[in-house]
């Protein structure tokens, strides 16, 4: 158990170091996020292909997840944009808007009850984006696209979660991805006439932080996080899932000295998130408390 819990945290910290990555890559926001994905997708291929191990799925199933690849990829997109508009502390910021907009997506694509409790908390971590946005206007574009970013992620979410048990963990990944890959490719030649660059090259630095991102944080990440999965419950991972922006914006401030560029307006802010997380993991653990119990 303690291993796996281990594994389970050493994801969550991979996870959040993807927001680091994003400013120690120079490249823009499309094209580093079709690099991520390409990749990730040669090497889950050169993978499976060593080890023999079968990929067919039916097609209507591939098709499913290379649309739903499509969202993942716009959403990577969206969120190094963000950051690169402001800083990794505002993105992660918005990014924890995700709560809100699942809460509002999944009693519609997945017929589920709508959870009010679900629903406040995350209007109070809208109210905390609010507060940065209002009181800070370096930052008003970079949070409108982290937003952005935060919706396709529940949207990705949400319908993910209808096709995970129709597959492999690792078999999804390569398909929906083939999908991301697909779109960003053919939407890079109309993204860099609207936001040109000067180079599409990476450089040897950017290379070796695109491996990194590609292979630790996508690649080993899920891994480890299904691993963890055989020893820990669905409870203790989502839990400690609400860690990733925290370890995120804690690296940001040691690495780049962010907190110095930060008014008072986003510690306000970033209070009504924090309080919006505490409350969804006490309500998590005296639910999971009362199962236990019965």
């Amino acid at each position: 158990m303690k291993q796996a819990l281990i594994k389970l945290h050493i994801s969550v910290f991979l996870a959040g170091f993807t927001g680091i990555l994003g400013v120690l890559i120079h490249l823009n926001e499309m094209t580093l996020v079709w690099y991520r994905i390409m990749i990730t997708v040669v090497s889950l291929s050169v993978l499976f292909a060593l080890t023999k191990k079968s990929t067919r799925i039916p097609q209507k199933q591939a098709i499913h997840f290379f649309l739903i690849g499509t969202l993942i990829a716009l959403h990577w997109v969206a969120f190094y944009g963000s950051i690169k508009l402001s800083n990794v502390s505002i993105g992660l910021v918005c990014f924890s808007s995700t709560g809100l907009f699942t809460a509002l997506l999944e009693p519609i694509l997945v017929t589920r009850k709508l959870q009010w409790v679900e629903l406040g908390l995350g209007l109070l971590s809208l109210l905390g984006i609010y507060l940065i946005f209002h009181f800070d206007e370096r930052y008003q574009t970079g949070i409108i696209v982290g937003i952005v970013s935060a919706f396709l992620a529940a949207l990705f979410s949400v319908l993910n979660k209808k096709q995970v048990a129709d597959a492999e963990p690792a078999v999804m990944m390569l398909y929906e991805l083939t999908g991301g890959l697909v779109i960003l490719t053919l939407l890079m030649p109309a993204y860099a006439y609207f936001f040109p660059e000067t180079s599409i090259i990476p450089t040897l630095s950017d290379l070796g932080w695109l491996l990194v991102l590609s292979w630790l944080c996508t690649i080993v990440a899920m891994q480890l996080m299904l691993d963890s999965l055989k020893k820990v419950s669905a409870f203790t991972q989502n839990l400690s899932l609400n860690l990733e922006p925290v370890y995120a914006i804690i690296m940001a401030f040691i690495l780049f000295d962010e907190n110095k560029y930060l008014s008072s307006s986003f510690y306000y802010g970033v209070g009504l998130i924090i309080l919006s997380v505490v409350l969804q993991m006490a309500r998590m653990l005296v639910k999971h408390s009362a199962k236990t119990k019965q």
